[in-house]
Protein backbone atom coordinates (compact mmCIF):
# COMPACT_ATOMS: atom_id res chain seq x y z
CA UNK A 1 0.00 0.00 0.00
CA UNK A 2 1.25 3.74 -0.84
CA UNK A 3 1.43 6.24 2.19
CA UNK A 4 -0.24 9.41 2.37
CA UNK A 5 0.40 13.09 1.68
CA UNK A 6 1.03 16.11 3.66
CA UNK A 7 -1.70 18.43 2.34
CA UNK A 8 -3.96 21.36 4.22
CA UNK A 9 -7.39 22.78 2.75
CA UNK A 10 -9.21 25.70 4.11
CA UNK A 11 -12.52 25.05 5.79
CA UNK A 12 -15.59 27.17 4.96
CA UNK A 13 -15.04 28.45 8.46
CA UNK A 14 -11.44 29.65 7.78
CA UNK A 15 -9.83 26.41 9.39
CA UNK A 16 -7.41 24.20 7.87
CA UNK A 17 -8.44 20.65 7.57
CA UNK A 18 -5.71 17.49 7.02
CA UNK A 19 -6.86 16.43 3.45
CA UNK A 20 -4.74 13.66 3.80
CA UNK A 21 -2.88 12.30 6.68
CA UNK A 22 0.64 13.07 7.53
CA UNK A 23 3.10 13.10 9.92
CA UNK A 24 2.92 16.60 10.77
CA UNK A 25 -1.02 15.93 10.93
CA UNK A 26 -1.60 13.54 13.36
CA UNK A 27 0.79 12.18 15.91
CA UNK A 28 2.25 8.54 14.67
CA UNK A 29 1.40 6.81 18.67
CA UNK A 30 3.23 4.12 19.46
CA UNK A 31 4.88 4.43 15.86
CA UNK A 32 6.49 7.28 16.94
CA UNK A 33 8.63 6.42 19.96
CA UNK A 34 11.13 4.71 18.63
CA UNK A 35 9.82 1.70 18.92
CA UNK A 36 8.62 2.06 15.04
CA UNK A 37 10.43 -0.23 12.91
CA UNK A 38 10.17 2.02 9.88
CA UNK A 39 10.58 0.34 6.66
CA UNK A 40 12.03 2.30 3.34
CA UNK A 41 9.50 2.77 0.85
CA UNK A 42 10.70 0.82 -2.56
CA UNK A 43 8.86 3.62 -4.06
CA UNK A 44 10.37 6.93 -5.65
CA UNK A 45 7.68 9.24 -3.97
CA UNK A 46 10.25 11.27 -1.97
CA UNK A 47 12.93 11.84 -4.78
CA UNK A 48 9.45 12.16 -7.11
CA UNK A 49 7.31 14.52 -4.92
CA UNK A 50 5.17 16.57 -6.72
CA UNK A 51 4.03 20.32 -5.62
CA UNK A 52 0.75 21.65 -4.85
CA UNK A 53 -0.22 25.83 -5.02
CA UNK A 54 -3.26 26.89 -3.62
CA UNK A 55 -3.42 30.72 -2.85
CA UNK A 56 0.24 31.48 -1.19
CA UNK A 57 0.94 28.14 -0.20
CA UNK A 58 2.97 25.09 -0.92
CA UNK A 59 1.70 21.66 -0.65
CA UNK A 60 4.54 18.72 -0.48
CA UNK A 61 2.69 15.35 -1.21
CA UNK A 62 4.85 12.67 -0.26
CA UNK A 63 3.61 8.88 -0.33
CA UNK A 64 4.84 6.09 2.32
CA UNK A 65 3.81 2.89 3.02
CA UNK A 66 4.34 3.43 6.84
CA UNK A 67 2.07 6.49 6.44
CA UNK A 68 -0.85 3.90 6.07
CA UNK A 69 -1.25 3.59 9.82
CA UNK A 70 -2.39 7.22 10.07
CA UNK A 71 -5.99 9.06 9.46
CA UNK A 72 -7.18 10.61 6.42
CA UNK A 73 -9.64 13.12 5.80
CA UNK A 74 -11.27 13.01 2.73
CA UNK A 75 -11.33 15.76 0.27
CA UNK A 76 -15.19 15.99 0.86
CA UNK A 77 -14.66 16.45 4.47
CA UNK A 78 -16.17 14.15 7.78
CA UNK A 79 -19.51 14.18 6.94
CA UNK A 80 -20.95 11.09 8.84
CA UNK A 81 -21.44 11.42 12.68
CA UNK A 82 -22.12 8.73 14.70
CA UNK A 83 -25.99 8.17 13.22
CA UNK A 84 -25.27 8.31 9.71
CA UNK A 85 -22.34 5.66 10.33
CA UNK A 86 -25.01 3.49 12.38
CA UNK A 87 -27.60 3.85 9.43
CA UNK A 88 -25.16 3.31 7.10
CA UNK A 89 -24.52 -0.22 8.51
CA UNK A 90 -28.33 -0.78 9.10
CA UNK A 91 -29.33 0.10 5.62
CA UNK A 92 -26.14 -1.84 4.15
CA UNK A 93 -27.16 -5.08 5.96
CA UNK A 94 -30.83 -4.61 5.72
CA UNK A 95 -31.49 -4.96 2.45
CA UNK A 96 -33.35 -7.59 -0.04
CA UNK A 97 -31.40 -10.86 2.42
CA UNK A 98 -34.26 -10.93 4.67
CA UNK A 99 -37.17 -9.91 2.46
CA UNK A 100 -36.06 -12.61 -0.47
CA UNK A 101 -33.65 -15.15 1.11
CA UNK A 102 -35.23 -17.31 3.86
CA UNK A 103 -37.81 -19.11 1.10
CA UNK A 104 -34.35 -20.34 -0.50
CA UNK A 105 -33.18 -21.39 2.59
CA UNK A 106 -35.69 -23.21 4.15
CA UNK A 107 -36.03 -25.26 0.51
CA UNK A 108 -32.64 -26.37 0.55
CA UNK A 109 -32.10 -26.84 4.71
CA UNK A 110 -35.64 -28.74 4.91
CA UNK A 111 -36.77 -27.69 8.29
CA UNK A 112 -37.85 -24.47 10.45
CA UNK A 113 -35.17 -25.50 13.06
CA UNK A 114 -31.96 -25.30 11.13
CA UNK A 115 -33.13 -22.18 8.96
CA UNK A 116 -33.12 -20.28 12.53
CA UNK A 117 -30.21 -22.29 13.44
CA UNK A 118 -28.18 -20.70 10.11
CA UNK A 119 -29.56 -17.08 11.05
CA UNK A 120 -28.48 -17.33 14.27
CA UNK A 121 -24.79 -19.11 13.50
CA UNK A 122 -24.62 -16.55 11.00
CA UNK A 123 -24.57 -13.51 13.48
CA UNK A 124 -22.25 -15.51 15.65
CA UNK A 125 -19.73 -16.10 12.97
CA UNK A 126 -20.37 -12.80 11.35
CA UNK A 127 -19.33 -11.32 14.73
CA UNK A 128 -16.12 -13.17 14.17
CA UNK A 129 -15.43 -11.60 11.45
CA UNK A 130 -16.48 -7.75 12.50
CA UNK A 131 -14.04 -8.43 15.37
CA UNK A 132 -11.12 -8.54 12.90
CA UNK A 133 -12.75 -5.44 10.79
CA UNK A 134 -12.35 -3.76 13.74
CA UNK A 135 -9.05 -4.35 14.90
CA UNK A 136 -8.05 -3.60 11.38
CA UNK A 137 -9.91 -0.26 11.16
CA UNK A 138 -8.83 1.08 14.43
CA UNK A 139 -5.14 0.31 13.79
CA UNK A 140 -5.73 2.08 10.02
CA UNK A 141 -8.54 4.33 10.43
CA UNK A 142 -8.79 5.35 6.23
CA UNK A 143 -11.57 4.42 3.94
CA UNK A 144 -10.61 1.73 1.44
CA UNK A 145 -11.39 -1.55 3.84
CA UNK A 146 -9.97 -4.72 3.00
CA UNK A 147 -8.18 -3.25 0.53
CA UNK A 148 -6.11 -1.19 2.76
CA UNK A 149 -5.65 -4.41 5.47
CA UNK A 150 -4.21 -6.70 2.33
CA UNK A 151 -2.12 -4.02 0.83
CA UNK A 152 -0.61 -3.15 4.47
CA UNK A 153 -0.12 -7.17 5.34
CA UNK A 154 1.16 -8.51 2.15
CA UNK A 155 3.67 -5.84 0.32
CA UNK A 156 5.42 -8.88 -1.29
CA UNK A 157 5.12 -9.43 -4.20
CA UNK A 158 4.72 -6.06 -4.85
CA UNK A 159 1.34 -4.72 -6.24
CA UNK A 160 0.27 -8.33 -5.98
CA UNK A 161 -2.58 -7.47 -3.33
CA UNK A 162 -3.56 -4.21 -4.60
CA UNK A 163 -4.29 -5.75 -8.15
CA UNK A 164 -6.35 -8.59 -6.14
CA UNK A 165 -8.62 -6.23 -4.78
CA UNK A 166 -8.81 -4.06 -7.40
CA UNK A 167 -9.77 -6.72 -9.89
CA UNK A 168 -12.04 -8.24 -7.91
CA UNK A 169 -13.55 -4.93 -7.37
CA UNK A 170 -14.13 -3.65 -10.60
CA UNK A 171 -15.58 -7.04 -11.87
CA UNK A 172 -17.29 -8.69 -8.76
CA UNK A 173 -17.99 -5.60 -6.80
CA UNK A 174 -21.25 -4.42 -8.08
CA UNK A 175 -25.01 -3.86 -6.96
CA UNK A 176 -27.31 -6.02 -8.80
CA UNK A 177 -29.23 -8.56 -6.65
CA UNK A 178 -31.12 -5.80 -4.53
CA UNK A 179 -31.84 -3.99 -7.77
CA UNK A 180 -33.45 -6.82 -8.94
CA UNK A 181 -35.45 -7.50 -6.27
CA UNK A 182 -36.84 -3.99 -6.17
CA UNK A 183 -37.48 -4.88 -9.57
CA UNK A 184 -39.49 -7.77 -8.87
CA UNK A 185 -41.51 -6.49 -5.95
CA UNK A 186 -42.44 -3.38 -8.00
CA UNK A 187 -44.06 -5.42 -10.43
CA UNK A 188 -45.88 -7.88 -7.72
CA UNK A 189 -47.56 -4.71 -6.16
CA UNK A 190 -48.68 -3.98 -9.26
CA UNK A 191 -50.15 -7.27 -10.15
CA UNK A 192 -47.62 -8.56 -12.24
CA UNK A 193 -45.90 -11.69 -11.68
CA UNK A 194 -41.95 -10.99 -12.37
CA UNK A 195 -41.44 -14.40 -13.92
CA UNK A 196 -43.30 -13.78 -16.54
CA UNK A 197 -42.10 -9.77 -16.83
CA UNK A 198 -38.00 -10.20 -16.84
CA UNK A 199 -37.56 -7.29 -19.22
CA UNK A 200 -39.65 -4.89 -17.20
CA UNK A 201 -37.66 -6.43 -13.98
CA UNK A 202 -34.69 -5.77 -15.70
CA UNK A 203 -35.80 -1.99 -16.98
CA UNK A 204 -36.89 -0.74 -13.40
CA UNK A 205 -33.72 -2.15 -11.66
CA UNK A 206 -31.67 -0.42 -14.19
CA UNK A 207 -33.64 2.99 -14.19
CA UNK A 208 -33.15 2.55 -9.98
CA UNK A 209 -29.06 1.58 -10.46
CA UNK A 210 -29.15 4.93 -12.70
CA UNK A 211 -30.87 7.64 -10.38
CA UNK A 212 -28.98 6.89 -7.09
CA UNK A 213 -25.47 7.40 -9.72
CA UNK A 214 -26.57 10.45 -10.12
CA UNK A 215 -27.68 11.47 -6.76
CA UNK A 216 -24.79 10.09 -5.19
CA UNK A 217 -22.68 11.64 -8.04
CA UNK A 218 -23.93 14.93 -8.02
CA UNK A 219 -26.06 16.06 -4.81
CA UNK A 220 -23.85 14.86 -1.78
CA UNK A 221 -25.44 15.63 0.89
CA UNK A 222 -29.09 15.02 -0.69
CA UNK A 223 -27.76 11.27 -0.90
CA UNK A 224 -26.90 10.85 2.50
CA UNK A 225 -30.09 12.17 3.78
CA UNK A 226 -31.99 10.01 1.35
CA UNK A 227 -30.14 6.64 2.83
CA UNK A 228 -30.23 7.53 6.32
CA UNK A 229 -34.17 8.05 5.95
CA UNK A 230 -34.27 4.58 3.88
CA UNK A 231 -32.35 3.10 6.73
CA UNK A 232 -35.04 3.87 9.30
CA UNK A 233 -37.56 3.35 7.74
CA UNK A 234 -36.52 -0.31 6.87
CA UNK A 235 -35.92 -0.89 10.38
CA UNK A 236 -39.47 0.43 11.26
CA UNK A 237 -40.84 -1.86 8.12
CA UNK A 238 -39.15 -5.54 10.27
CA UNK A 239 -40.78 -4.35 13.54
CA UNK A 240 -44.21 -3.76 12.48
CA UNK A 241 -43.79 -7.44 10.76
CA UNK A 242 -42.92 -8.53 13.57
CA UNK A 243 -45.76 -6.97 15.99
CA UNK A 244 -48.49 -8.00 13.43
CA UNK A 245 -47.69 -11.41 13.04
CA UNK A 246 -47.64 -11.73 16.82
CA UNK A 247 -50.75 -9.98 17.19
CA UNK A 248 -52.52 -12.06 14.77
CA UNK A 249 -51.49 -15.44 15.71
CA UNK A 250 -52.46 -14.17 19.52
CA UNK A 251 -55.97 -13.51 17.99
CA UNK A 252 -55.87 -16.17 16.00
CA UNK A 253 -57.09 -13.93 12.98
CA UNK A 254 -57.13 -14.92 9.43
CA UNK A 255 -57.96 -12.25 6.87
CA UNK A 256 -57.28 -14.23 3.78
CA UNK A 257 -58.35 -17.34 4.92
CA UNK A 258 -60.95 -17.79 7.90
CA UNK A 259 -61.17 -20.94 7.73
CA UNK A 260 -58.12 -22.18 8.00
CA UNK A 261 -57.30 -23.26 11.53
CA UNK A 262 -55.22 -21.00 13.88
CA UNK A 263 -51.73 -22.89 13.36
CA UNK A 264 -49.78 -22.35 16.93
CA UNK A 265 -46.31 -23.22 17.50
CA UNK A 266 -44.88 -26.13 16.50
CA UNK A 267 -43.44 -28.94 18.53
CA UNK A 268 -39.85 -28.92 18.98
CA UNK A 269 -39.80 -32.74 17.12
CA UNK A 270 -42.35 -30.80 13.88
CA UNK A 271 -39.57 -27.58 13.66
CA UNK A 272 -36.73 -30.23 12.51
CA UNK A 273 -38.83 -32.49 10.52
CA UNK A 274 -37.38 -32.50 6.96
CA UNK A 275 -33.47 -31.28 7.73
CA UNK A 276 -31.23 -31.81 5.26
CA UNK A 277 -27.53 -32.48 7.07
CA UNK A 278 -25.33 -32.40 4.12
CA UNK A 279 -22.60 -29.67 4.29
CA UNK A 280 -22.73 -28.70 0.66
CA UNK A 281 -26.04 -27.78 0.80
CA UNK A 282 -25.83 -26.09 3.93
CA UNK A 283 -22.69 -24.10 3.02
CA UNK A 284 -24.94 -22.82 0.02
CA UNK A 285 -27.51 -21.83 2.61
CA UNK A 286 -25.23 -20.18 4.34
CA UNK A 287 -23.79 -18.16 1.56
CA UNK A 288 -27.13 -16.77 1.96
CA UNK A 289 -26.79 -16.07 5.15
CA UNK A 290 -23.96 -14.19 5.43
CA UNK A 291 -24.87 -12.45 2.33
CA UNK A 292 -28.00 -10.96 4.66
CA UNK A 293 -25.05 -10.25 7.23
CA UNK A 294 -22.61 -8.74 4.43
CA UNK A 295 -22.31 -4.59 5.43
CA UNK A 296 -21.12 -5.04 8.75
CA UNK A 297 -17.62 -3.33 7.61
CA UNK A 298 -19.47 -1.05 5.76
CA UNK A 299 -18.23 1.90 7.68
CA UNK A 300 -14.53 0.87 6.84
CA UNK A 301 -14.86 1.71 3.57
CA UNK A 302 -15.82 5.40 4.30
CA UNK A 303 -13.88 5.95 7.38
CA UNK A 304 -12.07 9.31 5.86
CA UNK A 305 -15.17 10.61 5.94
CA UNK A 306 -16.22 9.84 9.83
CA UNK A 307 -15.76 12.00 12.23
CA UNK A 308 -13.77 10.45 15.13
CA UNK A 309 -13.35 7.24 12.86
CA UNK A 310 -12.21 5.09 15.85
CA UNK A 311 -14.52 5.69 18.47
CA UNK A 312 -17.57 5.97 16.25
CA UNK A 313 -16.30 2.37 14.37
CA UNK A 314 -16.21 0.39 17.70
CA UNK A 315 -19.67 1.33 19.00
CA UNK A 316 -21.62 1.66 15.97
CA UNK A 317 -21.06 -1.68 14.20
CA UNK A 318 -21.54 -3.71 17.50
CA UNK A 319 -24.74 -2.20 17.61
CA UNK A 320 -25.51 -2.61 14.22
CA UNK A 321 -24.72 -6.42 14.78
CA UNK A 322 -26.98 -7.37 18.09
CA UNK A 323 -29.69 -4.68 16.18
CA UNK A 324 -29.72 -6.77 12.62
CA UNK A 325 -29.38 -10.59 14.17
CA UNK A 326 -32.65 -9.63 16.96
CA UNK A 327 -34.34 -8.49 13.86
CA UNK A 328 -33.75 -11.14 11.30
CA UNK A 329 -34.54 -13.84 14.04
CA UNK A 330 -37.79 -12.67 14.75
CA UNK A 331 -38.69 -11.45 11.27
CA UNK A 332 -37.99 -14.86 10.56
CA UNK A 333 -40.20 -16.56 13.16
CA UNK A 334 -43.31 -14.39 11.68
CA UNK A 335 -43.00 -15.69 7.96
CA UNK A 336 -43.25 -19.15 9.76
CA UNK A 337 -46.49 -18.36 11.85
CA UNK A 338 -48.05 -16.82 9.05
CA UNK A 339 -46.59 -18.67 5.73
CA UNK A 340 -47.20 -21.96 5.39
CA UNK A 341 -43.74 -23.86 5.37
CA UNK A 342 -44.64 -25.57 1.84
CA UNK A 343 -45.51 -22.10 0.64
CA UNK A 344 -42.60 -20.63 1.84
CA UNK A 345 -40.27 -23.34 0.15
CA UNK A 346 -41.82 -22.62 -2.93
CA UNK A 347 -41.88 -18.58 -2.91
CA UNK A 348 -38.17 -18.20 -4.37
CA UNK A 349 -37.48 -14.46 -3.29
CA UNK A 350 -41.02 -13.58 -3.14
CA UNK A 351 -41.05 -15.40 0.67
CA UNK A 352 -42.22 -11.25 1.79
CA UNK A 353 -44.92 -10.30 -0.38
CA UNK A 354 -46.62 -13.81 0.17
CA UNK A 355 -46.37 -12.40 4.32
CA UNK A 356 -48.10 -9.56 3.51
CA UNK A 357 -50.82 -10.82 0.90
CA UNK A 358 -51.92 -13.78 3.87
CA UNK A 359 -51.45 -11.35 6.95
CA UNK A 360 -53.18 -7.70 5.81
CA UNK A 361 -55.55 -9.21 2.49
CA UNK A 362 -55.13 -9.02 -1.52
CA UNK A 363 -55.28 -5.29 -1.50
CA UNK A 364 -52.79 -3.84 1.07
CA UNK A 365 -50.71 -6.86 1.53
CA UNK A 366 -50.41 -6.89 -2.35
CA UNK A 367 -49.45 -3.57 -3.41
CA UNK A 368 -48.87 -1.15 -0.47
CA UNK A 369 -46.24 -3.20 1.82
CA UNK A 370 -44.51 -4.79 -1.14
CA UNK A 371 -43.44 -1.28 -2.21
CA UNK A 372 -41.67 -0.93 1.35
CA UNK A 373 -40.07 -3.46 0.74
CA UNK A 374 -38.87 -2.14 -2.55
CA UNK A 375 -38.23 0.82 -1.09
CA UNK A 376 -35.64 -1.32 1.62
CA UNK A 377 -33.89 -2.46 -1.21
CA UNK A 378 -33.48 0.49 -2.99
CA UNK A 379 -31.97 1.83 0.29
CA UNK A 380 -30.10 -0.91 0.37
CA UNK A 381 -28.48 0.38 -3.20
CA UNK A 382 -27.78 4.02 -2.04
CA UNK A 383 -25.70 3.13 0.87
CA UNK A 384 -23.64 0.19 -1.33
CA UNK A 385 -23.26 1.98 -4.00
CA UNK A 386 -22.17 4.51 -1.88
CA UNK A 387 -19.44 2.88 0.16
CA UNK A 388 -18.38 1.02 -2.79
CA UNK A 389 -17.97 4.28 -4.98
CA UNK A 390 -15.51 5.22 -1.78
CA UNK A 391 -13.64 1.88 -2.49
CA UNK A 392 -13.48 2.61 -6.37
CA UNK A 393 -11.88 5.84 -5.95
CA UNK A 394 -8.87 4.26 -3.45
CA UNK A 395 -7.95 1.89 -6.02
CA UNK A 396 -8.06 4.13 -8.69
CA UNK A 397 -5.83 6.53 -6.71
CA UNK A 398 -3.72 3.75 -6.47
CA UNK A 399 -2.75 3.70 -9.93
CA UNK A 400 -3.74 0.53 -11.02
CA UNK A 401 -7.11 1.59 -13.37
CA UNK A 402 -6.78 2.99 -17.06
CA UNK A 403 -7.22 6.79 -16.83
CA UNK A 404 -6.95 6.70 -12.58
CA UNK A 405 -7.32 10.20 -12.63
CA UNK A 406 -10.73 10.66 -14.23
CA UNK A 407 -11.90 7.93 -11.84
CA UNK A 408 -9.91 9.45 -8.25
CA UNK A 409 -11.42 13.13 -8.96
CA UNK A 410 -14.22 14.48 -7.23
CA UNK A 411 -15.15 16.98 -9.55
CA UNK A 412 -17.48 18.46 -10.67
CA UNK A 413 -19.72 18.27 -8.15
CA UNK A 414 -17.54 17.28 -5.02
CA UNK A 415 -18.20 13.66 -5.04
CA UNK A 416 -16.63 10.86 -6.66
CA UNK A 417 -18.11 10.28 -9.62
CA UNK A 418 -15.63 8.68 -11.79
CA UNK A 419 -15.41 6.13 -9.33
CA UNK A 420 -19.95 5.81 -9.28
CA UNK A 421 -19.28 5.31 -13.00
CA UNK A 422 -16.56 2.47 -12.52
CA UNK A 423 -19.56 0.73 -10.05
CA UNK A 424 -22.31 1.38 -12.15
CA UNK A 425 -21.43 -0.27 -15.65
CA UNK A 426 -20.69 -3.71 -14.54
CA UNK A 427 -24.17 -3.43 -12.23
CA UNK A 428 -26.27 -2.61 -15.53
CA UNK A 429 -24.25 -5.26 -17.54
CA UNK A 430 -24.93 -8.26 -14.80
CA UNK A 431 -28.73 -6.66 -14.14
CA UNK A 432 -29.15 -7.84 -17.94
CA UNK A 433 -28.16 -11.08 -17.85
CA UNK A 434 -31.23 -13.17 -19.38
CA UNK A 435 -30.98 -15.82 -16.85
CA UNK A 436 -33.91 -17.44 -14.66
CA UNK A 437 -31.97 -18.12 -11.41
CA UNK A 438 -29.79 -15.26 -11.40
CA UNK A 439 -30.49 -13.92 -8.35
CA UNK A 440 -29.37 -17.12 -5.80
CA UNK A 441 -26.07 -16.85 -8.56
CA UNK A 442 -25.33 -13.51 -8.00
CA UNK A 443 -25.44 -14.04 -4.15
CA UNK A 444 -22.66 -17.31 -4.60
CA UNK A 445 -20.29 -15.54 -7.17
CA UNK A 446 -20.13 -12.48 -4.51
CA UNK A 447 -20.07 -14.63 -1.53
CA UNK A 448 -17.27 -17.00 -2.45
CA UNK A 449 -14.40 -15.08 -3.56
CA UNK A 450 -14.98 -13.21 -0.40
CA UNK A 451 -14.23 -16.49 1.71
CA UNK A 452 -10.45 -15.94 -0.23
CA UNK A 453 -10.14 -12.35 1.74
CA UNK A 454 -11.59 -13.67 5.21
CA UNK A 455 -8.90 -15.66 5.33
CA UNK A 456 -6.35 -13.60 4.31
CA UNK A 457 -7.30 -10.66 6.48
CA UNK A 458 -7.72 -13.26 9.41
CA UNK A 459 -4.21 -14.93 9.00
CA UNK A 460 -2.88 -10.88 7.93
CA UNK A 461 -3.88 -9.89 11.71
CA UNK A 462 -2.03 -13.02 13.28
CA UNK A 463 0.30 -11.90 11.32
CA UNK A 464 0.61 -8.58 12.57
CA UNK A 465 0.21 -9.68 16.04
CA UNK A 466 3.86 -10.89 16.01
CA UNK A 467 5.47 -9.00 13.39
CA UNK A 468 4.54 -5.58 14.42
CA UNK A 469 3.59 -5.83 17.98
CA UNK A 470 4.45 -1.46 18.07
CA UNK A 471 1.48 -0.60 16.01
CA UNK A 472 -1.21 0.64 18.18
CA UNK A 473 -4.65 -1.18 18.33
CA UNK A 474 -7.10 0.54 20.00
CA UNK A 475 -9.58 -2.40 19.51
CA UNK A 476 -8.32 -6.37 19.84
CA UNK A 477 -10.21 -9.22 19.09
CA UNK A 478 -10.01 -12.43 20.45
CA UNK A 479 -8.07 -14.92 18.74
CA UNK A 480 -10.30 -17.94 19.13
CA UNK A 481 -12.72 -16.11 17.16
CA UNK A 482 -10.19 -15.03 14.86
CA UNK A 483 -8.87 -18.96 14.41
CA UNK A 484 -12.69 -19.69 14.25
CA UNK A 485 -13.46 -17.78 11.14
CA UNK A 486 -10.08 -19.05 9.21
CA UNK A 487 -11.72 -22.23 10.10
CA UNK A 488 -14.97 -21.87 8.82
CA UNK A 489 -13.54 -20.06 5.90
CA UNK A 490 -11.34 -22.81 4.69
CA UNK A 491 -14.50 -25.00 5.04
CA UNK A 492 -16.88 -22.96 2.93
CA UNK A 493 -14.02 -22.50 0.21
CA UNK A 494 -13.98 -26.52 0.08
CA UNK A 495 -17.75 -26.72 0.11
CA UNK A 496 -18.78 -26.48 -3.32
CA UNK A 497 -16.53 -29.31 -4.79
CA UNK A 498 -18.14 -31.76 -2.14
CA UNK A 499 -20.55 -33.88 -3.63
CA UNK A 500 -24.06 -34.52 -2.39
CA UNK A 501 -24.99 -38.06 -1.66
CA UNK A 502 -26.06 -39.75 -5.19
CA UNK A 503 -25.49 -36.17 -6.72
CA UNK A 504 -24.22 -36.94 -10.63
CA UNK A 505 -21.02 -34.98 -11.91
CA UNK A 506 -22.98 -32.78 -13.76
CA UNK A 507 -25.35 -31.72 -11.22
CA UNK A 508 -22.38 -31.23 -9.50
CA UNK A 509 -20.24 -29.34 -11.88
CA UNK A 510 -23.43 -27.24 -11.83
CA UNK A 511 -23.86 -26.18 -8.49
CA UNK A 512 -20.19 -25.23 -8.07
CA UNK A 513 -20.29 -22.99 -10.95
CA UNK A 514 -20.12 -20.14 -8.96
CA UNK A 515 -17.41 -21.00 -6.89
CA UNK A 516 -15.53 -21.44 -10.46
CA UNK A 517 -16.54 -18.47 -11.56
CA UNK A 518 -15.33 -16.64 -8.27
CA UNK A 519 -11.87 -18.71 -8.33
CA UNK A 520 -12.00 -17.52 -12.27
CA UNK A 521 -11.87 -13.99 -11.22
CA UNK A 522 -9.27 -14.10 -8.55
CA UNK A 523 -7.01 -15.91 -10.97
CA UNK A 524 -7.23 -13.25 -13.81
CA UNK A 525 -6.02 -10.73 -11.05
CA UNK A 526 -2.77 -12.32 -10.84
CA UNK A 527 -2.78 -13.21 -14.28
CA UNK A 528 -3.29 -9.42 -14.91
CA UNK A 529 -0.58 -8.68 -12.18
CA UNK A 530 1.99 -11.18 -13.37
CA UNK A 531 1.62 -9.04 -17.22
CA UNK A 532 1.34 -5.59 -15.31
CA UNK A 533 4.06 -5.96 -12.81
CA UNK A 534 6.49 -8.99 -13.97
CA UNK A 535 6.42 -9.78 -17.56
CA UNK A 536 6.42 -6.39 -19.34
CA UNK A 537 8.94 -4.88 -17.45
CA UNK A 538 11.57 -7.80 -18.20
CA UNK A 539 10.17 -7.79 -21.77
CA UNK A 540 10.89 -3.52 -21.60
CA UNK A 541 13.77 -3.75 -19.39
CA UNK A 542 12.06 -1.55 -16.84
CA UNK A 543 10.97 -1.74 -13.46
CA UNK A 544 7.81 -0.11 -11.94
CA UNK A 545 7.73 2.73 -9.47
CA UNK A 546 5.46 5.01 -8.04
CA UNK A 547 4.94 8.90 -8.13
CA UNK A 548 2.65 11.17 -6.99
CA UNK A 549 0.04 14.05 -8.64
CA UNK A 550 -2.27 16.32 -7.26
CA UNK A 551 -5.30 16.95 -8.89
CA UNK A 552 -7.33 19.88 -8.83
CA UNK A 553 -9.62 19.04 -5.99
CA UNK A 554 -7.25 18.64 -3.92
CA UNK A 555 -7.28 14.50 -4.08
CA UNK A 556 -3.59 12.98 -4.38
CA UNK A 557 -3.10 9.93 -6.42
CA UNK A 558 -0.06 7.48 -7.56
CA UNK A 559 1.08 7.16 -11.06
CA UNK A 560 2.86 3.79 -11.86
CA UNK A 561 5.71 4.88 -13.70
CA UNK A 562 8.74 3.33 -16.02
CA UNK A 563 12.34 3.18 -14.38
CA UNK A 564 14.89 1.92 -17.00
CA UNK A 565 17.31 -0.99 -15.75
CA UNK A 566 20.50 -0.11 -15.59
CA UNK A 567 23.17 -2.73 -17.65
CA UNK A 568 23.59 -4.55 -14.11
CA UNK A 569 20.14 -5.21 -13.23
Amino acid sequence: MTGTVALHLPTPHGETTPLLGTQASFPRSNTSQGRHRRQKSTSSSESSASSFNSGDVDFIARRDIEDGVLPETAVLGRTLGWKSAYILIISRVIGSGIFATPGAIVSSVGSIGLSLTLWVAGAIISWFGLAVGLEYGCMLPRSGGDKVYLEFTYRHPRFLASTIVAVHAVLLGFTASNCIVFGEYILFALGKHPSEHRVEVRTLAVTLMTLITIIHGCFLRTGIFIQNLLGWIKVGLILFMTLASAVVVLAGYRPTAPTEPTRLLPSWDAIWEGSVWNWGIISTALFKVFYSYSGLQNVNNVLNEVRDPVKTLRSAAPTALFTTCLLYFLVNVAYFLIVPLNEIKKSGELIAALFFQRLLGETTGRIFLPLAVAISAAGNVMVVTFSLARLNQEIARQGLLPCGHLWSSSRPFGAPLGALLVHYVPSVVVICVPAKNIYSFILDVEGYPGQFFVLATSLGLIWLRKTRPDLNRPYKAFLSAVWARIALSLAMIAAPFIPTVGESHRDHLFRASYALVGISVLVFAVLYWSVLAVILPRLGRYRLDEATEVLQDGTVITKLIHIPRGENE
